[in-house]
This record gives structure tokens, sequence and C-alpha cells, in this order.
């Protein structure tokens, strides 16, 4: 095993991927204009996972055999993909995208407190017990805010997006029994089953085929598909390989972030300032409650396998817990 600092092309990488995974909240607002929102998570992923098997194949990635790893593929598919990405879609229909962004922010606090309660292998010291108070106090001044002025529909859609992370977190835990399987492999059959879930809900609730999405929504889809979750797993790959898994799992600073600067400079969006401060406090406390790693990290072929489905989940998360198993978040 060797250590090797990250280098300017793995930062310029990892800015790159904070860009890629904040950019679905402002596509996914400019796609709904004219695409049902269930209809649009379903070709948003059915496209991924095409390009994703491309990649698979490219790489000949071994693709695991029988039922259970199938059964687990549609557990997965659901928790990470098909019930976040529907409702985050469903809520952004009365939530604006840097808003959105910053509610599902802070899938590593969840991800921190489900394996708190269901492992109980997570230590409970004071610097995470100030994080996940400061997360929370986050997310409740934010969605607080909305509740007490009375913003039905905007407080609703709010919830769902909460909701959304919560699944989120279930499903990066969850995603520990696919430690032997290539992560290009577990993503592209996760977001297949998820299309595969979907696209029934899709026909029969929304007539998908009488929909005209405007060119713009198109470019939209094509782009939360292809460069946001295609794009970003495979350049998430690669990080994980160069600068390991704590070194990618800071990319849950930067989409939030990402997120928010491209709601408002893109769809001239306002950010309140009960929303700044919970962004600030969420971001405190992902920071707190994660494990604390250097510059340096290992970059042997072993240890990038390893730890190769840490802090990632097919989704829209992004950071790591300290787990002697390996966690798909995104």
């Amino acid at each position: 095993m060797h250590t090797k600092m990250a280098s300017p092309l793995e930062m310029a990488l990892l800015a790159l991927l904070g860009l890629l995974w904040g950019m679905p909240y402002a596509l996914t607002k400019i796609a709904l204009a004219t695409i049902p929102p269930i209809t649009l998570v379903t070709a948003r992923v059915a496209l991924a996972a095409a390009v994703l098997w491309i990649v698979v194949l490219f790489m000949g990635c071994k693709i695991p055999a029988g039922r259970g790893f199938v059964r687990g593929l549609f557990v997965q598919g659901c928790l990470g993909c098909a019930i976040p990405y529907g409702l985050i879609a469903i809520a952004q229909k009365s939530v604006d995208s840097a808003l959105a962004a910053i509610l599902n922010s802070p899938t590593p606090i969840f991800v921190f407190l489900i394996s708190l309660a269901w492992t109980r292998h997570e230590p409970l010291t004071a610097g995470r017990i100030f994080g996940v108070t400061a997360g929370l106090g986050g997310v409740v001044l934010i969605a607080g805010a909305s509740a007490l002025l009375g913003l039905g529909e905007a407080a609703a859609g709010q919830t769902a997006i909460i909701a959304a992370t919560i699944s989120s977190a279930v499903g990066a835990i969850y995603s520990r029994r696919f430690d032997a399987v290539a992560p290009q492999v577990t993503a592209a059959g996760a977001l297949t089953c998820a299309a595969v879930v979907l696209a029934p809900l899709c026909v029969f609730v929304e007539a998908p085929l009488q929909t005209a999405p405007s060119p713009a929504a198109i470019a939209a889809l094509l782009a939360n598909a292809v460069l946001a979750t295609a794009l970003g797993f495979v350049v998430y790959f690669r990080l994980i390989r160069t600068i390991g898994s704590m070194g990618a799992a800071s990319v849950s600073y930067l989409k939030p972030a990402a997120g928010v600067l491209i709601g408002c400079t893109l769809l001239g969006e306002t950010l309140t300032w009960t929303a700044g401060v919970g962004l600030i406090a969420i971001l405190t406390g992902v920071a707190a409650i994660s494990p604390k790693s250097g510059r340096m990290q290992p970059t042997s072929r072993g240890v990038a396998e390893k730890s190769a489905q840490e802090a990632t989940h097919v989704a829209s998360g992004g950071a790591s817990i300290e787990k002697p198993k390996r966690t798909f978040i995104r």
C-alpha cells in the first residue's frame, strides 16, 4: 500500500462531481415545466442505466447471477432511486431547486442515525451529537419556517424531500449487501430496477405518450440522465480509486452549494435567510459526523476496491461513515 496526495486533476474532478451532482435540482425544475414528475424520473433512470450498462460492458465487470442478487437490486432501486427521485421530482412542483438541494443534503446525517439505531456500531461522541443536532436543526429551521407561515403546498413538498433523503439513507445502508459487486454493476442494476418499477406507475398515472415536452425540457432530461447521473458515477468511481472514499466523500459539501448556486443564477431563485442559515447548519453537522481524514489517501488496488462502494448512493447524498463494510450513497 502507498499513499498519494490528491493531484490538481483529482481536485478538478472532485469539483466537477460537485457540479454534476448539484445539477439535478435545477434540471428537474426546468423539465417539470412540460414533463410530469414520474415520467421524468422514469426516463432519467432508464437513460442513465443504459449509459452505465455500456460502461459495465466496456470495463468487463463481472455481473453476478441469481434471484437473490436481482431481488436485492430491486430493493436498492426502490430505496435509492425510485422513491427519492420520485418524491423530489413531485416536491419540486412547489419547491425551488436551491431549497431542494439544501433539504436533500443531510443524507450522511440520516445514514449515521439509522446506523446507530440499526447496528449500534457507530461511536456516539460529543462531536457527533453536536453534528446531528446542528444538521437536524438546520432541516427543522427550513421546513419549520414554511409550516409556521402556513405555506401548505410548499411545506408538503419540503416534507417529501426530507422523506426522500431518509429513503436514500436507508438505501445507502442496505447497499452494503453488494460488497463483492463492482459499484458500476450495482448502480446500473439498481437504476434498471427503478425504471422497471416506475414504468407501470408512469403509464397508468401520467399517460406519458400524451405529453408534449419542450426542447428545453428534453435537454434538461438528457443532461440529468447522461451528465448528472451516469457521468457523475463514472467520475465518482475514478475518484474512489485515486483519492479514496474519504476524499471522494467531500463532495457532500460541494453538492448542495452547487445546487444553490445553479438555482439562484440559472433560474433566478432567491435564498431566504432561513435557508442560508439552515444550509450552514446542515454542512456543519455533516462535517462533524464524518470520519476525519487527511489529504493523504490510500491508493493501492486492494484498498480502492474495498472502499469502492463507500459513501455513494444511486440517488441524490454523498458521504461515508465509519463502517468496515461498504456503503453506496449518492
